[in-house]
């Protein structure tokens, strides 16, 4: 009876041990429908502004730049002030990579990077 109740106490420790942690990343958790990354028609305000919008204003808005070192992106004219400052940080090339603790996605970064070089048009 002892041995029995050793037996199952170990087992399921080691049931516990080995099941209870589960990892697994966004993609594999939130998958997307199509793995397409628009980079024909990149727009400041279909495109870079949600970017903005969902990964920089709660530290970059103009309510809460005294959070983002006084940086605020929530103007045009202050991305395009920043827009250096802005690639060096989200490719996580500089000093200061962004946003704390991840990354943008390959398809935010490169839509940044083609609205970089055609010119920053306020579209």
């Amino acid at each position: 009876m002892k041995r029995l109740f050793i037996s199952l106490a170990t087992m399921a420790i080691f049931l516990l041990f080995f099941v209870s942690c589960y990892y697994d990343n966004e993609e594999a958790l939130y998958p997307t429908f199509s793995n397409a990354c628009d980079t024909t028609n990149v727009t400041f305000s279909g495109t870079i502004a949600p970017i903005l919008s969902n990964n920089c204003y709660s530290c970059h808005s103009n309510a809460n730049s005294s959070f983002g070192a006084g940086i605020r992106l929530q103007v045009i004219a202050d991305v395009i002030t920043n827009s250096s400052k802005i690639v060096v940080s989200i490719k996580h090339t500089g000093s200061f990579p962004m946003p704390p603790g991840g990354t943008l996605s390959s398809c935010s970064i490169t839509q940044f990077d083609i609205w970089i070089r055609n010119g920053m048009p306020n579209n």
